[in-house]
Parts: structure tokens; sequence; C-alpha cells
């Protein structure tokens, strides 16, 4: 009909208009008719049944061919391994499942039930993960600590018990909780005393012994069964979340393994924390319990929303914040987060750290791991040592992230990965060999950090609170300034040297393979570098109480400089830097410490040390460690700054072969086997006919694969010559020719498309928030290339002067 239109106008306007207009005209009812004639709309006689002779057994054959396709084949719609995901795809498919759902419930009470049931599950499902995630936690919070102290000695009561739980039956002074007598050091159990030159050799011995044991039984597990469980596993995360897909990465071998692997390591002394790992092991229960419901089982998206809130809850135990757990998984880990996800996470963080609560793993009924109980006001004058802590931290973490990077990328093209058992080896030894001659380096990070936080009251035996004690100024619990004793400059001469070796191992330790977070061993370095200039402004203040800066506010016999603040400003500070994170940083820092009135100070050293950090290098190690393995994320958080159009970035490019298309009804079954055998594509644009080059639709390689192998199994009469055909109606063929095959149900109608001269900034925007796997490019209505994500990332890659063959995974 507009056909007609179009030529009554003509012919109307035709009549009196010259000569060069006509031609015109001429041109464009050519090109309208080609528009319409062109085989997209069956002639009528054709849906009236006039052809059906043609087709083999009338209408009978047809029909019966339809009822064949119409059941979905399994497969069809999922993904190969190291593939992205269609987030449009999936979405669409759960709202026509939830569709589905809600018109049936008014039908009838089962299905009534069943569209409640399927409301539910998601929370049903939170509720299993916080439960899951939060007894491994305390499973790996026990296991950890007993056998840190395992290192040490051993307990005669029980051998189950660690070093804290066996010294709480005994029935000594407070002063001497240390060394009570049912707890045996190495060289106690085999000389029977531990005094003396040849003891010390002896625990020395143990101890590396047993550090060394720990982490070769640790790396030859993840070597043998599960290779994904090492590392820390948030870049991975951060990538599936992006809509990637590693098969076995959140599998139940990787859980298993991680668990006792991560226990083995963190037993170890290795400069790693649990944090980070326990992200994975979330993640893990997550996907792991995702496989009870069909909602998730079956819909990727739906999968990646469990994801993020698992995320959350990995966080929520392993600092006890929940909180700062939510805002972990939104401001760092996850990619897409609804509100939906920010309700569900908030469940699932509440309900593992509710379950870690009541499993009570450190026995003092708290969550988390560095109470501190000091209360002191800050002043607005130390402002200024905590910004300095802030660009120290913010320095470290560049330059953190520079050499772990260069020596990762060592480890990658050089000989030194083909030997990682070797490598953890050496890396322990030497851990060891230089951790235990200083005390602070001896014992495990937590406890290195928890007591750097602690401040000094009138019963800590600690070396850092021995100060010189002057005890009739003391006013109830607050201690004044008093000057350092001898125990001071001691415990700062082995925290500088603690600070060194912490600082340098640490680079070569994160990435080795074994499971290793990178949270405990940053704030550790932070926690120092802070307490000892903590404890720096206090003695300032104490033997200089009259300077300008200290006179409005410190007078002589007050407490006014508190340097377990310190410590924790600067943990804060460094655990910024390396990893970039802002807001959730300073919401776990003050869970993990309840100091609620020190928010402004770590926000303070939180944003210094960010802007410092992005000063050196733009991204923080999670983004550095993806980029560096290659993976397929796209930055959600980057601007696209440059002036490319799409045609720059589509391929073909100029000089190539022209697009892979297969057309709508002119291509035989071996047609279409030859071009996916010939090139490894994951999807074909789907057109009129290869002159014409105008778009119908896009499906996808596997789909295709499937479908043909299944109809070569089960429907009659389909052979290599069969034509494939993806219209409403079957093409009129000569009735000698074998039945043909309707792939309508796997063709996508409506692929995304764009035109050659979309800027780059935009298809990247549609990526980015759409959550593409690829792009069609059309110029004036005809098909032309295809962008895939791939291309968006090596053109990203190209422009920011890396190579773009870096970013491998289809």
């Amino acid at each position: 009909s507009g056909m007609w239109q179009y030529e009554m106008h003509c012919y109307r306007r035709g009549s009196y208009q010259s000569s060069t207009s006509d031609e015109d005209m001429v041109e464009i009812t050519g090109a309208s008719l080609d528009f319409s004639m062109a085989d997209d709309d069956p002639p009528l006689d054709r849906e009236m049944g006039g052809f059906s002779s043609y087709n083999g057994g009338g209408m009978n054959g047809t029909s019966k061919m339809m009822d064949f396709l119409e059941e979905p084949l399994p497969g069809v719609g999922t993904y190969e391994d190291f593939n992205t995901i269609d987030w449009v795809r999936e979405k669409s498919r759960d709202r026509d499942r939830h569709r589905e759902i809600t018109s049936r419930s008014k039908e009838s009470t089962w299905a009534l039930i069943h569209s409640v049931s399927d409301a539910f599950s998601g929370w049903l499902l939170m509720l299993l993960i916080g439960l899951l995630a939060g007894s491994l936690a305390g499973l790996i919070d026990i296991s950890a600590h007993w056998m840190t102290d395992l290192k040490e000695g051993v307990c005669l009561a029980g051998f189950w018990f660690n070093h804290e739980h066996c010294c709480w039956k005994s029935n000594i002074t407070f002063t001497d909780r240390d060394k009570c007598p049912e707890w045996k050091s190495w060289s106690q159990l085999m000389i029977g005393h531990g005094e003396g030159a040849f003891a010390y050799i002896l625990n020395y011995f143990m101890y590396v012994i047993w550090a060394l044991l720990f982490s070769l039984l640790a790396v030859l597990l993840v070597k043998g069964f599960a290779p994904y469980a090492c590392g820390s596993g948030i870049p991975e995360i951060k990538t599936i979340l992006s809509g990637f897909i590693i098969r076995g990465y959140l599998g139940k071998w990787t859980l298993i393994i991680k668990t006792i692997t991560l226990v083995l390591a963190v037993s170890s002394g290795l400069s790693l924390g649990k944090e980070g790992p326990l992200v994975h092991v979330a993640c893990c229960c997550g996907n792991i319990l995702c496989h009870l419901f069909t909602k998730y089982r079956k819909n990727e998206a739906k999968r990646r929303e469990v994801l993020s809130a698992a995320a959350a809850a990995g966080v929520s135990v392993a600092f006890g914040a929940p909180i700062g757990g939510v805002l972990f998984s939104l401001e760092e880990v996850s990619y897409y987060f609804p509100l939906k996800t920010l309700w569900r996470s908030f469940f699932a963080a509440l309900v593992a750290a509710f379950t870690l609560r009541s499993i009570n793993p450190f026995g003092n009924s708290r969550l988390v791991l560095f109470y501190v109980e000091f209360h002191m006001p800050w002043h607005l004058l130390e402002l200024i040592p905590f910004i300095l802590l802030g660009i120290f931290g913010g320095l470290w973490g560049a330059f953190f992230i520079r050499s772990n990077i260069a020596w990762c990328r060592r480890r990658k093209t050089t000989k030194l990965g083909k030997y990682p058992v070797l490598e953890v080896f050496v890396v322990t030894a030497i851990t060891a060999i230089l951790a235990f001659p200083n005390e602070y380096t001896r014992m495990s990070t937590s406890e290195l950090i928890s007591e750097l936080f602690n401040d000094c009251g009138i019963l800590d035996s600690s070396k850092l609170c021995e100060y010189v004690n002057d005890f009739n100024s003391t006013k109830g619990d607050d201690l004044p300034d008093r000057a350092a004793g001898q125990g001071v400059y001691t415990a700062m001469w082995q925290l500088a040297l603690a600070l060194i070796m912490k600082v340098f191992i640490t680079i070569f330790t994160f990435g080795m393979k074994v499971p290793s977070g990178l949270f405990i061993p940053s704030m550790a370095v932070g926690a120092i570098a802070g307490r000892l200039l903590g404890v720096g402004m206090e003695q300032l203040a104490f033997y200089h109480h009259d300077w300008v800066i200290f006179s409005g506010w410190c007078s002589q016999g007050a407490d006014c400089i508190t340097p377990g603040l310190y410590a924790m400003v600067g943990a804060a500070a460094c655990l910024g830097g390396v990893t970039r994170m802002t807001v959730s940083l300073v919401v776990i820092m003050f869970e993990l410490t309840g100091g609620l009135e020190y928010i402004v100070p770590l926000m303070a050293a939180a944003m210094t040390s960010k802007w410092v950090a992005d000063a050196i290098g733009r991204e923080g190690i999670y983004d550095a460690h993806i980029r560096l393995n290659g993976y397929p994320f796209l930055e959600a958080k980057e601007e696209f700054s440059h002036k490319t159009l799409a045609m720059d970035v589509m391929r073909p490019r100029r000089n190539d072969p022209p697009l892979t298309v297969i057309t709508q009804d002119s291509m035989t079954v071996e047609d279409v086997e030859a071009i996916i055998n010939e090139t490894t594509y994951s999807g074909y644009p789907v057109v009129v006919s290869r002159e014409s080059q105008r778009l119908v639709g896009f499906v996808l390689r596997r789909d295709l694969i499937i479908s043909i192998e299944n109809a070569r199994k089960k429907q009659d009469g389909i052979v290599s010559t069969s034509i494939i055909y993806f219209t409403d109606h079957s093409p009129p063929l000569p009735p000698s020719s074998p039945s043909m095959l309707k792939l309508r149900s796997i063709l996508d109608l409506s692929p995304f498309t764009v035109t050659d001269q979309t800027p780059m900034e935009i298809v990247v925007d549609i990526f980015r928030k759409l959550g593409l796997r690829q792009c069609l490019v059309t110029h004036n209505g005809k098909l032309l290339g295809i962008i895939t994500k791939k291309d968006v990332l090596k053109h990203i890659a190209q422009l920011a002067n890396q190579d773009p063959d870096s970013i491998l995974f289809n």
C-alpha cells in the first residue's frame, strides 16, 4: 500500500514538473521499488496455503514440523566458556518468565503458590548464602588461629586448643598470662626448658619447618585440584560480574580447596590475609546454591545479581562489617547493581554476620577483629599528621601496584611461572627466616594490627606500652602522655624493621599460587607507619608542650595524643592507596574497630591517599590485575574521551574481506556448516539477501550448531542440501527438493544497531549500560559491519597506547 501511494504521488506531481526532477523521481521510485518488492513480505496466497503442495506433505507436514521446533532445545541460549553473556537477552528472558508466572497465577491456586514461592526464592537463597558463608568463615578463623599458634608450641590440656584458649583455664596472674604451664613451646617439649640459645634455635627451626609444611601443602593442593583457587579472586569476580563466564571458577572444587588452602596459607605466616579470598569463597557458595533454584540456574543475569550479594556477605564475614560489605560490593566489585540487589545484599550480609557472631570464633563475643576502646577526642591540628599518613598510603599504594604488576608480569613471561611450588617454597622460607627473630613479624598479621590499634592501659604488658610511669598524676583510666621507656624504643626499631620487611615481602607474595588477600598486609603496613608517627607525635607533645602548636590544647600531664588512632588512620590510608576504595573503606574501618568518633580523620586519610595514588597511577590493584590477565572487563567508571567513530572500530576493516552473513532463506545446511567451520565468530548477522545486505536479525553460533545437529538427528528428511530459512513461511521451492529447516526460533529479531557515523563514546556507553556482547553497524540502512565487546576493549587499549592483543579472551 505504501508503494501504491508513492506511485500515485509521483503520478500527480510528475505531470507538471521539469524533466530533471522527473529523472530524480524515477531513481527514487526505483529505490522504493527495491524496498517493497524484495521478498520481505510473503505474497498473500502463500499464507492461504496456495503453495502448500510444494512442501512435501501439504499442511499436515508443516504443522508437525512446527510443533517439533517450538519446544526450546536444551543448550540453546547458553554460553561457551570464556564468553561474555548478553545482558539484554538474559533480562528479557527473565521478564518473559515472570510475565508467564504472573498471568498463570490468576488461573489456579497451585499456580498462585508457585508464583509466591518464586518471588520468595531470592530471599531464601540469600538466607542460605549467609548461613553457609558465615559458617565457613567461622571455620576458617578458628582453624587459622589454632594452626598459627601450632608453629610456636602446643597445648598439653588438649592439642586442639590455641594458645589463648589454653591459658584461659589456668589460674595465673594477669601479667603472666602468656606463660601458662599448660602451653609448651617446642623447645620445652623436646629438651625440657625454654631458655638459652639452643632452645631459641630449636624453636626457630620448628617455626620455619611448620611454615614450609603449611605453604607447600597449600600450593600442592591448589596445583593438583583447583588451579582457580589461587590469588585473591576479586579481579576475576569483578570480571565475572561484568558478564564474563569462567567455568569452574566458582565451582565446588574451588570452594573446598580454597577453604582448606586459605587456612594453610594464612597459618604459614606468609604476608597475606584471608579477607579477599573470603569474598571468593562466599561467591562460590552463592554460585553453588544458585543451582537449587531454576530461576537462577537458567539465567546468567539473575545469577550475577546473587553473586553481587554474595560478595557483600563475604566482606561482611571477613571484617565483621555488614554495611561495609554492601558498600564494598556496590563500589568495588559489582557491575550491575539494581536497588533490589542492594536490599538482598543487605539481608545476606546481615545473616552472614549473625551466623559468624553465633559461632563466635574469637571467643570474645565480638565480630570485630580489632576492637578499640579509646574514645579520646582528636584535635583539629592532628589533621596534619593524618593527611601526611594519607600521602604515605597513596605513595605506598602506587609503589606496590607498580612493583607487584611488574613482578607478576615477569612471572607470566619468564620461566619463573613454570615453577609455582618452588616459588612458594622460597618465598615462605625467606619470610619465615626473616620473621622469627622480630616478635612483631612472628605473630600473625591480624594480631599485630590489633596490638598496634590498641591504646596503652595500666595493665598492658606489651613492649609498646613500657613508658616511664609517673603514677601520682593518674586520674582514673586515662593515662597522661608519658616519656617513652626502654621498651618503647626497642619496639620502635623492631616495628621499623617489620615495616621494611612487610613492604617488600608483600610485593612477591601477592599473586603466588596460594590463596592470598591483600587487605591485611596493606593494613599492617599502614598501621606500623601510623603507630611510629603516633608515638613520635606523642613524645613531641610530651617534651614540647609549650610549643605554639601544642600550647592551646595539650597541657602538661594531660593525655592528648592517642598513638592507636594514628595506626588506625594509617591502615585506612594504605588500604585506600592500594584498592582505591573510599566510602566502603571508611565504613569498613569504623565497623572493624568500633571507633565512631574517628570518621572524619579516616575520611581525610582515605581521600588524600586516593588522590595521591591516582596522581601516580590511574588504576587500583584489582583493575591492574584484570588488565594484566587480559580479561574482557569494560570499566564502568572510566570516561571515554576520544573522537573516533563506529566505522573506525568495526570489523571488517577497509581492506578486509566482507562480513560473514547468513541469508534468510537461500542457504543450505551445508553452506551454513561450512561458514561455521571456516570462521570462529560467536554469531552471524542474518540478511535478506547478499545483494541487498538488509538486516533481519542476529543468530548465535552455538545455537546454530545445536539446532542443526538436533535437526539432523531427530527431524526427518533434513540433509545437507536442505534449505535453512529464518522467515515465518517457507520459501517456494520445486516439489522435488528435500524438506526445509525452520530456525526462526533461535533468531534474535532485535539486534542492537548503530550507524557508521555514531561517535565511539556513545557506542562505549551503550556497551556499558546495557551489557551488550555485540552491536551491528549499518550505513544508509544496509548492514556494514559488527562491533563486539572485545573490539571496544582493544580500541580503548590502543588509544591508551597499550598492546591491543593483551585482551586474550573472546
